[in-house]
């Protein structure tokens, strides 16, 4: 675990809603993305290369589901994150290490 994992509870993402024909409403996986890739770079300090978020989500809130993040150097890690509310707001609860990657 890396020591910004103090002020990971306080990391809220906002997700739009991405409305499925069928009438489900599931979290905005590319959005999610974007802003995870973003925000876990500067709380990281290291340039995250790739976030890997599911696409079919559905908004429940206090659901909890994962995305994989690929660190510059090689890294995996995976990061939960906690559906607050039907508007899909997201909170990240948690940061692990991923199996292979670097050891460095």
């Amino acid at each position: 675990m890396r020591g910004f994992h103090t002020g990971l509870g306080a990391m809220a993402l906002l997700a739009a809603l991405l409305f499925a024909g069928c009438g489900e409403t599931v979290v905005d996986s590319t959005k999610t993305e974007e802003q995870l890739q973003s925000s876990l770079g500067k709380s990281l300090g290291e340039k995250v290369s790739s976030v890997d978020c599911p696409s079919d989500q559905k908004v429940e809130p206090g659901a909890t589901f994962t995305c994989s993040v690929r660190l510059s150097k090689g890294k995996t890690e995976t990061v939960t994150l906690k559906i607050r509310n039907e508007e899909a707001d997201l909170s990240v609860i948690k940061l692990t290490e991923g199996a292979g990657g670097s050891n460095e």
